[in-house]
């Protein structure tokens, strides 16, 4: 029987699924702070947790009739999407760089953008209307009156959906333990959904609530005032936040699209069967402890019960798809994914492109500098995170990667 969750010392509203001696003190402090909030009900920390910007990643925040711009942080609705296919290992390649080559032509990665708007939009009548509806969404995002050059944003965000980005973002091909392949992609609402953030996280910060006690680190948006009157700031963020996120799942659905092609013209008798979506960066308001609450899943999956979620584990190193337990204890939430375990800067010093090479060997992918912060050595083991929430989620299947596209 697990012996978690565990409370974190010096709180009275915070349970851990992780042990708070393997918690960088700097994450600890941060966790500390989100506990003390007055709005803060409830804290819950996942196995994956390490310091983030604005709040920690591995956190579930809830709270009363209040939210942090920040918490959710930069990039609204950064998820993952799986999809299973009819192929085994043995009906694909010897050689994956073909297939790797075409999906980098396809996908633009890093800082790369379409000219225009991806070309996978127009083949797909259903992409192109989802795409209308984002672009006649964009017009009404309440973030264009916090900044007069917002409006020219608009044209980098129609060029930017259907990209992958950097940093952790990735495309996978992998091999379940059915000897089944799969797709998987890791990525998010890109710029705009930064842009977003930044434009709420400077309103908040000039909020009268904001401006004294323990939480001027992190602003928060209130529903209501303390006269009971409606605070628009509330429903303008939350309004921005669904577009962004919607952008964001609209933005892995075309790239899931494009790489479906890519793989169709490679191995023509293809099929797609199951198919995954799970943000893990944002809001969702919902009912806990009798109360409705704003859940921020800050690195972190909904896990309601049988629910199918993703938790990928690092560069090349594979996933696990599994469902939800429906733990109450947790807010019905589990990991979303391996966690670092250091900076980008300490693995840059810390390992070489040798080790690179050792630790990717296998998987066909990019083994040069650009992605040497990625290193599965500068994240935890995905097995002992899946070990820590055994009472939060069911694993279904693990994923062996065979193919890792990088930004």
């Amino acid at each position: 029987m697990s012996i978690y969750p565990v409370p974190l010392s010096g709180t009275v509203n915070t349970l851990m699924w992780a042990d708070e001696t393997d918690i960088e003190e700097p994450a600890i402090r941060q966790l500390r702070n989100v506990s003390a909030l007055p709005w803060t009900h409830g804290l819950r920390v996942m196995p994956d947790v390490h310091y983030g910007k604005g709040a920690t990643v591995g956190s579930v925040i809830a709270m009363h009739q209040a939210v942090a711009p920040a918490a959710v942080g930069v990039d609204i609705g950064c998820g993952m999407t799986a999809v299973r296919t009819n192929l085994s290992p043995d009906r694909l390649p010897d050689d994956l760089g073909r297939l790797r080559r075409t999906i980098e032509r396809g996908v633009p990665v890093g800082n790369g953008a379409h000219r225009d708007h991806s070309p996978t939009i127009d083949r797909h009548g259903r992409l192109k209307r989802r795409f209308t509806q984002m672009r006649e969404g964009f017009e009404s995002l309440q973030a264009r009156r916090l900044a007069r050059s917002f409006g020219r944003l608009e044209t980098k965000a129609v060029n930017q959906i259907g990209t992958l980005g950097g940093g952790n973002h990735f495309i996978e091909l992998c091999a379940d333990t059915t000897e089944t392949i799969w797709l998987t992609l890791h990525s998010g609402s890109r710029n705009i959904g930064k842009e977003i953030a930044h434009r709420h996280i400077g309103r908040a910060k000039t909020l009268d609530w904001n401006h004294h006690g323990p939480h001027r680190g992190l602003p928060v948006i209130l529903r209501r005032d303390a006269a009971g009157v409606e605070q628009t700031e509330w429903a303008d963020y939350l309004h921005d936040l669904t577009w962004a996120q919607d952008y964001a799942a609209l933005n892995r659905t075309i790239m899931m699209a494009t790489i479906k092609t890519a793989l169709h013209n490679l191995l023509p008798q293809v099929r797609y069967t199951t198919e995954i979506n799970c943000h893990h960066n944002y809001v969702a308001i919902e009912h806990h402890d009798g109360a409705e609450l704003a859940i921020t899943r800050k690195g972190a999956i909904s896990a309601t019960s049988g629910e199918w979620g993703i938790i990928p584990g690092s560069m090349g190193t594979g996933a696990a798809i599994v469902r939800g337990l429906g733990n109450p204890a947790a807010y019905c939430s589990a990991s979303h994914g391996a966690g670092r375990i250091m900076s980008r800067s300490e693995a840059r010093r810390s390992f070489t492109l040798d080790d690179l090479a050792h630790q990717t060997a296998g998987v066909e992918c990019r083994k040069d500098p650009g992605v040497l912060d990625e290193i599965p050595g500068a994240y935890k083991n995905l097995d002992q995170v899946l070990a820590y929430e055994q009472d939060l989620v069911t694993v279904e299947t693990n994923l062996t990667t065979l193919l890792c596209v990088k930004g």
